[in-house]
């Protein structure tokens, strides 16, 4: 007998339950022995142990750091109400978990001819919303903020709207995640171009009654662009910078590295909404072999996905050149993530930093709404749908093995002690300093 609509709802809220469950263990299990993640945990705790303003958040360098609060406040607020090693990590899952499943709702919107249970269990499971936005790192603060700004997008540029939601609404979305972001990763600079094309798009379409927009825009701003205010107040525009313009200049050797069809940013952005499988096994071919070796029985599943997530991005090249689709927008759809890629190629000419991934991960939800669009005529066939849960159990059970492997080696849980006699005693130095010349 079906099950009644109350009866699916309940159903739905276990499985979401499970999903967010999932993630946090996940998250709780991730690396957290390396450099970066353990600085930007010891931001919080550092908050929490001195109760000092934190004017700065993440170090690009050991000598430029983004200026604002937010950073080190998301990771310490955690500990006044639970004054437990796992904090930080709670409250970054149900920022990552409520995004996705926001962003789960809108694309299935766009793509109702997709079903549910595919939009829904690959956002919430995909390589690059698993490792990345359920562990304490900064690009994994992002990935909310992004979610956020490119749906304001989409439902601002005419060719892309659908109406799901109002036009004030989606400018609030983009002021409070721009001036979010802002105070994660420098990539912020990326979304300027969208936010200045979206007001164009408004006052030539609005006229005068766009200036509404603007002020939605701006009140979203406020709330998250007031964390920045007291780093420049006490030190002033320029040195309130924190050497982050230093990043800027011309740098024509991403040029060549651009060209690197894989390893640019081409390649890499397509990762975003591929089964992207090797990088988080190990930094090398060493490492992965031998995380390969101790868990032999994920060998089959390590083959298969790897292959997938392979054919993933050849798929998605090649499908940019379909002409024909049911959905009436995917032509804007193809071409507006041409022209972020464009962007992102123009953008690495001017930073000095080379085109890693988490570098412009913040443009994930572009490629993961072009991904779905591909996928979509696909999926309306069985077998299709039959081959995509086999692909999700396989996907679970990878990143099932990942973790238990973590847990033993990397985890959090390997100075779990430190972290708890840190808060018991409030001196964050018990588990590490932060890094020399660090303003904060």
């Amino acid at each position: 007998m079906p099950l009644n609509q109350r009866s699916r709802r309940l159903v739905f809220l276990f499985l979401l339950l499970l999903a967010f469950l999932f993630r946090l263990g996940f998250g709780l299990c991730s690396p957290f022995q390396d450099e970066d993640p353990k600085q930007i945990y010891l931001l919080g705790l550092k908050f929490y142990a001195t109760g000092a303003w934190p004017y700065f958040g993440p170090d690009v360098t050991p000598t430029i750091q983004i200026p604002g609060a937010l950073q080190a406040l998301v990771v310490g607020l955690p500990f006044y109400g639970l004054p437990i090693p796992e904090a930080p990590y709670l409250l970054l899952n149900l920022l990552s978990f409520a995004s996705l499943c926001f962003f789960a709702w809108y694309c299935g919107k766009r793509l109702p001819e997709i079903p549910k249970w595919f939009v829904w269990s690959w956002l919430l499971s995909a390589p690059w919303t698993l490792n990345v936005s359920t562990h304490i790192f900064n690009p994994s603060y992002v990935l909310p903020g992004a979610i956020l700004f490119f749906v304001g997008v989409f439902e601002t540029y005419p060719f892309l709207s659908r109406g799901l939601i109002s036009r004030h609404w989606a400018n609030f979305m983009m002021g409070i995640s721009l001036f979010w972001i802002m105070q994660f990763h420098l990539s912020w600079v990326v979304l300027v171009p969208y936010v200045a094309l979206s007001f164009y798009f408004q006052f030539r379409k609005l006229g005068r009654r766009a200036w509404s927009s603007f002020a939605w825009f701006a009140g979203g701003a406020v709330i998250t662009g007031s964390f920045l205010v007291p780093t420049f107040i006490r030190y002033g525009l320029a040195a309130g910078m924190g050497s982050t313009n230093e990043t800027v200049g011309l740098n024509f050797e991403n040029l060549w590295r651009h060209l690197n069809i894989v390893e640019g940013v081409l390649g890499r952005f397509i990762s975003f909404a591929s089964f992207e499988l090797p990088r988080f096994i190990g930094p090398n071919t060493a490492a992965r072999l031998a995380f390969m070796r101790q868990n032999l029985w994920l060998v089959p599943i390590v083959v298969f996905l790897t292959l997938v997530g392979i054919l993933q991005c050849v798929a998605l090249l090649v499908l940019w050149f379909r002409k024909r689709h049911s959905q009436k927008d995917w032509q804007a759809v193809k071409y507006f993530t041409l022209a972020t890629v464009a962007l992102l190629y123009l953008s690495f000419v001017f930073s000095l930093k080379a085109p890693a991934s988490h570098t412009f991960y913040v443009t994930f939800p572009v490629a993961m709404l072009y991904s779905l669009y591909c996928w979509s005529e696909f999926l309306k066939r069985r077998g299709w749908q039959t081959f995509a849960k086999v692909f999700i159990v396989c996907g679970l059970s990878f990143h099932t093995g990942l973790a238990v492997s973590n847990l033993r080696q990397v985890s959090l849980y390997r100075e779990r002690d430190k972290i708890v006699e840190a808060i018991r005693a409030r001196d964050y130095r018990l588990l590490g300093e932060r890094r020399a010349g660090a303003r904060y």
